[in-house]
């Protein structure tokens, strides 16, 4: 469903080139959890950004469910970025002034769906990651860890075809870091394909396959033998109801 062959990507100025990517090849299937690592620098970032077409690059070729996304104009790269991709970053990017249903709801107002097939699909996402009960909450109400899923959900809402995730746990601690870890793993057996950039190479051992990439190129790929036990998926289930309980803000 997804796949580079000798991406490039070169950054000019007038006194400066940087090769951020060069000739990058990897292939994703279907169902597939990838885990992409690497030094600062490396270039992660930059395909992941290449990935979710929020960045053209300068040669190669990168097909999306076996269409080419080269040269295409702004309108149809936003038109598949909102139908098929979903992203998780770091830092949230919640809208403060949003509850979280409104804020899931921003990206499917995009797409001009009715609003009773966006209410449908918010609600859904929001009882899936734990947190149906707190939609009317402001995101400033929530623990770091609630707002990440608040982030998975929206990014949900859309079933896109693969979710893209650039450090999801970084800002999180250990206990809430493995909580996020668990639900990606619980919604990528529920047959998302998810692409996840990490610092942390014990999170990276739990994907299907890692990806190593240095100066720009994928230096190393590692097929990891995982056998998740039912644990995981018993703690996804009894965490809505271990969530830390919230008393909403005053004003």
């Amino acid at each position: 469903m997804f796949e580079m062959k000798n991406v490039s990507k070169v950054y000019r100025t007038e006194l400066v080139e940087t090769h951020a990517l060069k000739s990058f090849n990897l292939s994703v299937n279907e169902g597939d959890f990838l885990s992409v690592t690497g030094p600062s620098g490396s270039g992660k970032t930059t395909f992941l950004n290449i990935a979710g077409l929020l960045e053209t690059f300068s040669g190669g070729e990168y097909r999306l469910d076996g269409e080419n996304v080269n040269g295409l104009n702004d309108n149809a790269r936003s038109r598949i970025r909102n139908e098929k991709i979903g992203f998780i970053f770091q830092s949230f990017n919640l809208i403060p002034d949003l509850n979280l249903f409104d804020n899931v709801d921003v990206p499917l107002r995009y797409r001009k769906l009715k609003a009773p097939e966006r209410k449908k699909r918010i609600e859904e996402a929001l009882d899936l990651v734990g947190l149906a009960s707190r939609m009317k909450h402001l995101p400033a109400q929530l623990s770091g860890g609630q707002q990440q899923r608040v982030a998975i959900a929206r990014a949900l809402a859309g079933a896109p075809r693969f979710l893209l995730a650039d450090e999801p746990t970084g800002n999180l601690d250990s206990s809430m870091a493995r909580a996020i870890m668990d639900l990606l793993i619980e919604i990528n057996r529920d047959g998302t394909t998810i692409i996840m950039v990490t610092h942390d190479p014990e999170l990276a051992k739990e994907t299907h396959r890692n990806i190593y990439v240095r100066d720009g190129k994928v230096f190393e790929t590692t097929e990891n033998s995982i056998q998740q036990s039912s644990a995981v998926g018993e703690s996804f289930s009894s965490q809505s109801s271990a969530l830390p309980q919230v008393e909403p803000v005053a004003g």
